[in-house]
């Protein structure tokens, strides 16, 4: 593992490259969560990680502008700067290797990757963890931990309204310990999970439960038809375990494992 500071705008942004033992079979990018649920899957993403550069791949971890332990503050973050950052870490892992790419996101690193593959020189593979579908909704879910930290003061209601006027205003907004600028809420609301103009490739979509014989949720396969029929072959699949990009307590889900590098095993 080798961790370095990426220059790029507004700062440095720090990596963790995970190099293969021998020629690389892939290269991948790892595009972490929103907020607090980065801290969260950290434990998570460097465990696949490693076992994906044993596996023979190559790997870089970036923490996004304002996020980690790269510079800027969260509230300087903007959808737009963090789609230059995967930029960034594109044209620097190309440096390292040709192998092909694949852009591997969690929850909102999902619409991360996808928006920012937009720009690419070239068609990537995808791995989606729990992928977020809908920006708005994830956006709205965000907000309601202003209302639930709210609740015990009596101050709750409005509370939504009030955010959004003071956005609507330019103003940025404080949430969970997390204050955020207009330009990436904005970014946020506004981003789907759809699939790049003109592509073609492997996607492994892969969700956890805790239930016994789970199956994706109805606006899960909704989605993965509309990858479909852009011409994505879609690995879709529910394994064992917590969602432990918001557990309290840092939890592992070694089925979510074992399941990424089989569906990469799988592809040509």
């Amino acid at each position: 593992m080798q961790p370095f500071f990426l220059p790029g705008e507004r700062g440095q942004r720090f990596c963790l490259y995970h190099a293969p033992r021998d020629v690389a079979r892939g290269a991948i990018i790892y595009l972490h969560p929103f907020a607090e649920e980065m801290n969260k899957a950290r434990r998570m993403a460097a465990m696949q990680s490693r076992a994906l550069a044993e596996a023979g791949f190559a790997v870089l971890q970036i923490d996004l502008l304002g996020c980690g332990d790269s510079a800027g503050d969260f509230s300087e973050a903007t959808w737009r700067a963090w789609q230059d950052d995967v930029m960034l870490a594109y044209r620097w892992l190309r440096r390292q290797t040709q192998a092909p790419l694949t852009l591997w996101g969690l929850r909102a690193g999902c619409l991360v990757a996808a928006s920012a593959a937009l720009n690419l020189p070239e068609a990537t593979n995808f791995v989606f963890w729990q992928p977020v579908v809908s920006g708005k909704q994830h956006w709205q879910q965000f907000m309601r931990l202003k209302m639930a930290g709210e609740l015990a003061s009596g101050q709750a209601k409005g509370v939504t309204e009030q955010l959004r006027r003071q956005l609507t205003a330019g103003e940025s907004v404080e949430i969970a310990g997390y204050t955020v600028s207009p330009a990436l809420a904005e970014g946020l609301e506004a981003d789907e999970l759809e699939p790049p103009a003109g592509g073609g490739g492997q996607i492994a979509w892969l969700e956890t439960s805790l239930r016994d014989e789970a199956i994706l949720a109805p606006v899960s396969q909704k989605r993965i038809e509309r990858w479909q029929a852009a011409g994505y072959v879609v690995h879709a699949q529910v394994v064992r375990g917590p969602a432990f990009w918001q557990t309290t307590e840092i939890e592992d889900a070694p089925e979510l494992l074992v399941a990424t590098q089989a569906a990469l095993a799988r592809w040509p």
